[in-house]
């Protein structure tokens, strides 16, 4: 879809405003902000594929953004050898006779007919797989996450470079998508909704009680990063140089570099993005999938796998979401599984597709920086207005302190008012598809 002239003056404003926050708050915050738009747009072309082209109502998109985050840990990170000797063998055992015990039901099932036997069968297989893995994951387990629980206690990754944890982290969450589409694709929308949220607490759920994988809620820090961090750009001649000569100090200008590294590379995975998703889209392919989306039973009718194309687009949309929590961990340096909230985020991302535009890539990019920007600046901007409401109140009111404690709570206000506001007056989004 090409962009009207009022489609790139919304962008042009969108950089206004950016330039603002630099020039009146911090060239810091704006490259920041700039950042986690890039990276929430990233994965709002992620759900725009899944809603936008085919109607499918994910909302387990952290979890899929969790195992893209996952990714940069069993990719980037040196291998622990002392853990690896300790029980490293004991756990891919283990994993095996797991996978091995699911191919096994699925055989039986599969190979006998339709009986209280085959139930049977089944549940036999599935407790004599447990009992026989547990005897050999478990002790596996417990000796890996006693080496050097402090810091260590998890088996590492391959030392690779981070840069490569990108693409896998996107395999591998269109892996995991692929498992839970076979599963729920066939269910209805709402049942949908359900099971991807269900899932997808699972999954972040063995993330932070799993602490032979990725140390679990102890974190991961210390990643290696794509770019240059500050702290090793900061003694560099030239960065004082140019320091001196913008008036920063050279740890700000060491930061601000480190950033605009990152958003270098960001704009480049998001631009390429948006070139493979725009000709998608508007391929035989992509009217195919709007033509299932608009009328599932006509579709059905001329022939079409609707199961099948459905599946295609849920694995290509969670693929886009894991890979932004591959971006997001490298250039966080860290994985913090217990950040991953899947109701809260989820419904921000949501709202960036719904504001920009549903069923247009461009507009999903528009609202994810629009919806990002509103998410950092609302907070400190309702702190102000309540103080100027408060101004004339005494310092011990007992409302005036109300309202101030209550300052935090106009970032998910706003958020509200901000959804409401587009479904009232414009319900087609900023940029609508056309």
């Amino acid at each position: 879809m090409t962009l009207k002239a009022r489609d790139l003056g919304l962008f042009a404003a969108m950089v206004v405003v950016l330039a603002m926050v630099g020039m009146f708050q911090s060239w810091q915050l704006a490259v920041t902000i700039l950042n986690m738009s890039l990276i929430s747009a990233i994965m709002a072309l992620g759900v725009n594929m899944q809603w936008g082209y085919a109607g499918l109502f994910n909302v387990g998109i952290m979890g899929f953004t969790a195992v893209g985050g996952l990714a940069v840990v069993l990719i980037a990170q040196p291998p622990v050898t002392e853990a690896w000797a300790a029980g490293g063998l004991g756990i891919l055992l283990g994993l095996m006779l797991g996978v091995a015990t699911i191919l096994a039901a699925a055989i039986v099932y599969k190979r006998m007919p339709p009986s209280k036997l085959r139930g049977a069968a089944i549940i036999a297989v599935i407790i004599l797989g447990y009992l026989v893995t547990s005897q050999i994951f478990g002790p596996a387990k417990r000796a890996v996450q006693a080496v050097n629980p402090a810091a260590e206690g998890y088996l590492g990754g391959l030392g690779l470079p981070v840069i490569l944890a990108w693409p896998v982290g996107a395999v591998f969450a269109a892996g995991v998508a692929w498992v839970v589409g076979k599963v729920s694709l066939g269910l209805r929308s709402d049942y949908l909704a359900i099971a991807t949220l269900g899932i997808s607490e699972i999954v972040i759920a063995v993330l932070k009680h799993e602490r032979w994988l990725a140390r679990g809620v102890n974190n991961v820090t210390g990643i290696d990063r794509p770019v240059p961090r500050p702290v090793d750009l900061r003694p560099q001649p030239w960065v004082e140089s140019l320091a001196d000569t913008l008036g920063w100090t050279p740890a700000q200008t060491a930061a601000i570099l480190s950033g605009l590294g990152y958003s270098v590379l960001f704009l480049i995975v998001l631009a390429l993005l948006i070139w493979l998703a725009e000709r998608a889209l508007n391929s035989p392919w992509g009217r195919m999938m709007r033509a299932i989306r608009d009328n599932e039973t006509s579709a059905r009718a001329m022939g079409k796998n609707v199961t099948r194309r459905h599946l295609n687009i849920f694995v290509l949309g969670s693929a886009t979401c894991g890979l932004a929590g591959a971006m997001m961990v490298s250039m966080d340096g860290q994985l913090t599984p217990g950040s991953y909230e899947p109701l809260r985020f989820t419904f921000l991302i949501w709202v960036m597709v719904i504001v920009g535009g549903s069923g247009n890539n461009w507009g999903s990019v528009l609202g994810a920086f629009v919806i990002w920007f509103l998410w950092v600046q609302v907070e400190p901007a309702g702190r102000w207005f309540m103080d100027l409401v408060t101004s004339g109140m005494a310092d011990s009111s007992t409302l005036r302190q109300h309202l101030l404690d209550s300052a935090a709570y106009m970032r998910l206000l706003t958020m509200g008012i901000a959804l409401l506001l587009m479904l009232r007056f414009a319900p087609r989004g900023l940029i609508p598809e056309r």
